[in-house]
């Protein structure tokens, strides 16, 4: 010991001393434990022994898993959490007695390492330097890397940002489970209950990050309350708009609050929801995606920047307080359709000659010009025609500063009559000058664009196919390739047992020929018969005159009848005349009765045939 000590204070990092002997095996063991153990659980980052305390990192690091730990944001750990916080990192929980006996250790040292019968960070820290002090270092290292930190005591990358595939065309958004956890992170950090942050709420959430992530455009870009302070719908939006935007940022924010420990999952990419390819949704004409991104583009000072704001359901008078440095060139909101709930990501498009490929990007466009600047359209017009016209991405024209004078726009034509001509929606007035909050008519019917783009493609797939006689003929080109189809498809079986083959025979059959030649001889009996109708009344109109005609025709009738009531080939006549009446009676019944039976025949036929 007195050749050791002075060694061992000169030199402080080293750690251990181990008497041994190779020759008699003294402490060998011992050696290669405590070789390890300074490896695997050094001193150096945690503690200082000339201070004799924890080094600043080691306190920073502890102190953040002390806030994410403290679940309901009292500022103590209570045996709910403390046992939590040992199962999660020793994967054991504390019996009651080790939870007091660790309490009246923290007692007996210090005075409010204690308070209200859980553990104050003061207490917490103490336990760890303990801890260290007493050689068990491996304690203080386990609770360090469960939480993702490692030897240098920073986070470690595959902590932060795990893997995660993103196909191309697909999207990311935050699932069920991570907007519960959000949900819980809100409601730990809003002591007040108003449903809102306050800055100072929000500083303390932001305290288990290296640095503060949103800044004061995000203000301007979610919903905030009469104060200014984000609401719990702006919370979740700002997360939702994280997360379509940059998802490997979302993922290191959520390392810094812990998801993967809090909801033992594997890792936050269990948080992240990525959506199937927008072509499967084109075809599948249905899209199971909940966040939507509208790229709004006009001239500047066109209004766009009031569309932004009247998502967040805020008038002129309140834009106007807006900073320019604190304006944001997005905005994110809910909105309703059909009953569903839908986020709407609207992004401010700076003017530009020619759109980037990112900039094309999206699911609906919304082309903004001012009603009261002549040359206003002429851009959305033009960006159209460049970018979106031949595309399948839905568009709306959106008439801004409707409550002014509108002047006519120096273009060939109307917006309306481009509208009309490129079969898109008329163009929609709107206005935030107004009282109250804004109409969010317009949001509503862009998310409907957004979400149901192939109506809008069957109406821009009719203007490419141009005037009348090009529909007409793809109409006969889809006419003669449905004939070659059933041709081939009638060549292809003659087994006369199946079910096809029944339904043909059964159409070519001797019945069904003869009941419609019975069908066409009655009609054309009957049709005959009004022809004569129809002469012997002009005959009649002939010899009498127009007033007398009805009572000339009668006694015409009455006298060829009594002149000829005892002649035989008249009676003869008259029986053939009323059996073929009869017949054709009847058969017009049977025949309708084979036409139903032939419908519905048909009908089962054509069924099996889309079958097979």
């Amino acid at each position: 010991m007195e050749t050791i000590l002075p060694i061992m204070n000169q030199y402080t990092e080293i750690e251990t001393c181990v008497e041994c002997s190779a020759k008699n095996l003294k402490n060998i063991s011992e050696l290669f434990y405590y070789a390890q153990k300074a490896v695997l659980h050094p001193t150096g980052p945690l503690y200082c022994p000339e201070e004799k305390e924890m080094k600043p990192a080691c306190i920073k690091a502890l102190t953040r898993i002390f806030k994410i730990s403290d679940q309901d944001n009292d500022g103590t750990l209570n045996d709910a959490e403390l046992n939590f916080f040992q199962r999660i990192c020793f994967n054991t929980p504390l019996a009651p007695q080790a939870l007091e006996d660790v309490k009246n250790v923290v007692r007996k040292h210090i005075s409010d390492g204690v308070a209200d019968s859980g553990l104050t960070l003061k207490g917490f820290l103490f336990l760890h330097t303990l801890f260290i002090q007493r050689g068990r270092h491996e304690t203080t290292w386990t609770v360090l890397r469960r939480f993702g930190y490692d030897d240098d005591l920073d986070l470690t990358p595959e902590y932060l940002f795990p893997l995660l595939k993103i196909p191309p065309d697909c999207t990311t958004e935050l699932n069920h489970h991570a907007y519960l956890f959000l949900q819980s992170t809100f409601d730990k950090h809003d002591l007040d209950r108003d449903c809102a942050l306050s800055p100072d709420e929000l500083k303390d959430l932001f305290k288990v990050f290296p640095y503060i992530p949103w800044g004061p455009d995000v203000n301007n870009t979610v919903c905030t309350n009469e104060r200014g302070w984000i609401t719990y719908q702006g919370f979740l939006s700002q997360w939702t708009l994280t997360t379509y935007l940059d998802v490997q940022r979302c993922l290191e924010y959520l390392g810094y609050l812990g998801y993967s420990i809090l909801t033992e999952q594997e890792s936050q990419a269990s948080a992240i929801t990525v959506t199937r390819d927008k072509k499967i949704d084109l075809q599948k004409k249905q899209t199971q995606r909940n966040v939507f991104r509208c790229n709004v583009i006009g001239m500047k000072n066109c209004g766009k920047s009031g569309v932004l704001q009247a998502l967040l359901g805020r008038n002129l008078m309140r834009q106007k307080k807006i900073r320019d440095d604190h304006k944001s060139y997005y905005a994110i909101n809910t909105v309703y359709v059909y009953g569903q709930e839908k986020y709407l990501l609207l992004h401010d498009i700076s003017e530009s000659e020619f759109l980037t490929e990112a900039e094309i990007i999206c699911d609906v466009v919304c082309l903004v010009y001012d009603v009261s600047n002549p040359k206003s359209f002429e851009y959305c017009a033009r960006i159209f025609k460049q970018h979106f016209m031949d595309s399948r991405i839905p568009c709306l024209i959106i008439a801004a500063k409707s409550d002014l004078h509108e002047v006519k726009q120096d273009y060939s034509i109307s917006p309306a009559d481009f509208c009309r001509k490129h079969k898109m929606p008329p163009p929609q007035a709107f206005t935030c000058n107004t009282a109250d909050a804004p109409s969010k008519d317009i949001f509503v019917k862009l998310t409907t664009m957004a979400m149901y783009p192939e109506d809008h493609y069957r109406n821009r797939l009719s203007r490419d196919m141009g005037n009348t006689d090009r529909i007409e003929n793809l109409r006969k080109i889809w006419v003669f390739l449905k004939t070659a189809f059933h041709a081939r498809l009638r060549c292809m079986c003659t087994c006369n047992r199946c079910t096809f083959c029944i339904c043909q025979n059964f159409l070519n059959s001797d019945l069904l020929q003869s009941v419609k030649n019975k069908i066409f001889t009655a009609v054309l009996n009957r049709l005959r018969a009004r022809v004569a109708e129809w002469g012997a009344m002009l005959l009649a109109d002939d010899e009498g005159s127009i007033t007398h005609q009805v009572h000339a025709v009668s006694s015409v009738e009455d006298s060829i009848f009594m002149a000829s009531s005892h002649d035989p080939l008249f009676l003869e006549a008259r029986h053939v005349t009323q059996a073929d009446l009869k017949s054709s009676t009847f058969w017009l019944r049977a025949s309708f009765g084979a036409t139903v039976f032939a419908v519905l025949g048909f009908a089962m036929y054509k069924a099996l045939l889309k079958q097979r």
